[in-house]
């Protein structure tokens, strides 16, 4: 049995073809099995963000001024529209999530709302070892103006030495 020239241009093309989807998909995956580091993790309702800590040191203590200094950053940052941002209702429920590695050493969050004018309302406070919030009501910590700010800190709780913080906005919507 011959094979016709058509026919083994034909079969030639679909190696080339498979062996380039091959070569790709295996440096794809090896690509794609680095995770960020650090990364915080925003869930509001059935939706989710991610962010790197917005003020990091390499796992080393943070200064005052340092915090201080990453905290006008991020005020810039928020209000240029630049951090990680959700859509929230009063309705939606809201969870944080950290990495196992800054768990262990003790962290909580909390937004800017709250039921009372310049408060703060916490979504969970002094974990440790514990890498997701659990998800509470936003009614109770959204804020009165159209953002809601979300700040997660990862701090030791007998030093107070802070190691890593995130920030969020939440944009307010209508219920």
């Amino acid at each position: 049995m011959s094979l016709s020239t058509r026919a083994i241009a034909g079969i030639a093309g679909v190696v080339v073809v498979g062996a380039a989807s091959l070569g790709t998909g295996i440096y794809w995956a090896h690509d794609a099995g680095k995770p960020r580091e650090n990364v915080a993790t925003m869930v509001v309702g059935t939706s989710t963000t991610t962010a790197a800590p917005f003020c990091y040191n390499d796992g080393k203590p943070l200064d005052s001024d340092y915090i201080n200094a990453c905290a006008e950053r991020a005020q810039k940052a928020s209000e240029a529209k630049q951090l990680p941002t959700l859509d929230v209702r009063s309705s939606d429920r809201i969870g944080v999530g950290v990495p196992k590695e800054l768990a262990d050493k003790g962290w909580y969050a909390m937004t800017d709302g709250g039921s009372s004018s310049g408060s703060r309302a916490s979504i969970i406070s002094n974990a440790k070892g514990v890498t997701y919030s659990g998800s509470k009501s936003a009614a109770g910590l959204m804020s009165a103006g159209d953002i809601t700010s979300v700040t997660v800190v990862s701090q030791d709780p007998a030093s107070k030495d802070l190691y890593a913080v995130w920030f969020f906005d939440l944009k307010n919507q209508a219920s």
